[in-house]
């Protein structure tokens, strides 16, 4: 059966900002309004790893090859057509996702900012410009994905899933990709979406300037992890710059944050990555994982240079999580219309297969501070 998805684009989120032409003083502009890197300690954390060696798959609408991201744009593929490299975005969402994974910008701190800039980019063109797409082709960009041996697939979609998808995602778990996700956001999203809601995938919330959970985020007992999802500046088409809101953005700085992890600690399991992210989350909300932050806020420093013992062994800092079964194939729902929606509003103008989730038991040490 076919289901549409759509990718989360203008339906859900308040947002507001169209981009702004590539003139100097915008170009310089934009990295002052990044506000997450300093509130992540970017510059902090690429003086210990900037994501050199790390592939990183975006399944979205397609990567324009911006200026500040251009150097790190590999050829990818359109699923939609089956021809094509993926090099064009009509919308500008998959744009700003690749931007703010690895954007490089230029000389003298000018221009847009990636949390991993010397990362790659493998674009493939899954959902349409029109914000719709289907959601066996997702599965079919997660199967490329694959097939090119990236580290890190960043997915800014959720939605309902088929029995296609659900074995894509588990198939690239298994191959030691780390798969992360955003968990949807309201009002179209009642419930944290596919394919956050997958065993082993890291399920992303997100914040505000403030470190405080984003009204707009959806929660649940998946959430992982969250990450600055509010007024959040990137590349777009054009050679433009586009400002988002929504758990899109913050999927795509977490999963530029696994390719600081991959890149410093090159045979770390994916597993493992994912564990290093949530043992040195910054707890926020009650003590301990909830529904809002997960285990907390991710720390780009922390997660480099924390002594993380791997999971299944004990540690007086830090708890690894308890595996958990992963949760049954989910089936087409026939009564849904929309599959998947990316994850942001986005105005551009012009070695083992372990599935686990990651919780705190009640004994477990105290969780780190919040900010």
């Amino acid at each position: 059966m076919r289901i549409t998805l759509s990718i989360l684009a203008a339906v859900s989120l308040i947002l507001i900002h169209a981009g702004q032409p590539t003139a100097p003083e915008d170009a310089s502009r934009v990295r002052q309004d990044q506000w997450h890197l300093a509130f992540l300690k970017v510059n902090e954390a690429h003086k210990i790893s900037r994501g050199a060696g790390i592939l990183v798959a975006v399944p979205d609408t397609g990567v324009d090859p911006h200026p500040d991201l251009s150097r790190n744009l590999l050829e990818g593929k359109n699923v939609l057509t089956g021809t094509g490299d993926g090099l064009h975005d009509a919308n500008s969402h998959g744009t700003a996702m690749a931007g703010l994974i690895a954007a490089h910008g230029s000389d003298g701190e000018i221009g847009a900012l990636g949390i991993a800039p010397e990362a790659k980019i493998l674009p493939i063109i899954s959902s349409g410009s029109d914000n719709y797409g289907e959601v066996d082709k997702l599965a079919e960009a997660i199967d490329f994905a694959v097939t090119q041996h990236v580290g890190v697939i960043s997915i800014s979609s959720a939605g309902v899933t088929s029995e296609k998808l659900t074995r894509s995602v588990k198939n690239a778990l298994a191959a030691d990709i780390v798969v992360i996700a955003g968990v949807g956001n309201l009002p179209e999203a009642a419930t944290i979406g596919y394919p956050a809601a997958e065993e082993g995938v890291i399920a992303v919330s997100g914040t505000d300037q403030a470190g405080n959970h984003a009204s707009i985020a959806v929660t649940g007992s998946k959430v992982d992890v969250a990450a600055p999802a509010v007024d959040i500046y990137s590349t777009s088409y054009d050679g433009k710059y586009s400002k988002g809101t929504g758990t899109s953005s913050a999927t795509a700085i977490v999963a530029g944050a696994a390719a600081l992890i991959r890149s410093k600690y090159p045979n770390l399991p994916a597993q493992e990555v994912a564990h290093r992210l949530t043992a040195t989350a910054v707890d926020k909300g009650p003590p301990g994982r909830d529904d809002q932050y997960g285990y907390g806020v991710i720390d780009l420093v922390a997660a480099l240079t924390a002594d993380v013992p791997p999971l299944g062994f004990e540690s007086s800092n830090v708890t690894p999580p308890a595996s958990a079964e992963a949760a049954p194939d989910k089936g087409d729902s026939a009564g849904t219309v929309r599959g998947l929606a990316t994850l942001g509003v986005l105005v551009a103008a012009g070695g083992g297969y372990l599935f686990w989730r990651r919780r705190r038991r009640a004994d477990d040490p105290p969780p780190r501070v919040s900010r």
